[in-house]
């Protein structure tokens, strides 16, 4: 595979999910259609990592004013949750040295808000040499052209831009994957709306 095409591939055994500030007080800025759309789709994602076995890692910006993570995640990012005060998760020793020691390549980002503290976490991540897929269906701004600019900016700076089913069907690669099934009907649910 050549080395143009390679950082777009997503490897099961190389990818962690981050999910970023998806905090209690952060929640009431947001608009409530779009952030219920976007709580979905992390969680698709999450349990379809659980299914797949890969590391997922959590953070929280200023927990004592933001509050922490919301209930509908906290759970499913229990293995790791790392406070910080830097805008991006980078600038947060701790997280660096954690992501280091999984011992994968490629980081799935979700959370908000996409124009701070993920934007600010996609280009730390890039910088420590990690590749990193953007989901674009799982991060969220308060404004449209915040959101839309973050987008801009971590393609430009070599982020994939991605959806969650794109990146988990990337992971799974064949019909016939034993979490094939269940990852199957949890998009059918989805799409119905459950």
């Amino acid at each position: 595979m050549s080395d143009a095409v390679s950082k777009f591939v997503l490897k099961r055994d190389q990818a962690v999910l981050v999910v970023v500030d998806v905090q209690e007080r952060l929640v009431p800025a947001m608009d409530q259609n779009q952030y219920a759309e976007v709580l979905k789709n992390i969680d698709f994602l999450l349990k379809s990592i659980r299914l797949l076995e890969l590391p997922v890692v959590g953070s929280e910006q200023y927990p004592r004013g933001i509050g922490h993570m919301v209930p509908e995640l906290a759970d499913a990012c229990r293995d790791k949750v790392i406070e910080k005060l830097s805008f991006g998760c980078c600038g947060e020793p701790s997280f660096v040295e954690h992501m280091k020691s999984l011992g994968r390549r490629q980081v799935i980002v979700v959370g908000m808000e996409a124009h701070v503290c993920v934007y600010q976490t996609v280009l730390g991540l890039l910088q420590e040499g990690f590749e990193v897929h953007l989901v674009r269906d799982a991060v969220m701004s308060r404004g449209e052209v915040d959101y839309l600019n973050a987008l801009e900016l971590a393609r430009a700076a070599g982020a994939v831009v991605t959806t969650a089913e794109t990146a988990v069907f990337q992971m799974v690669k064949v019909s016939n994957d034993p979490q094939f099934k269940a990852i199957s009907a949890m998009v059918k649910a989805r799409a119905a709306g459950k």
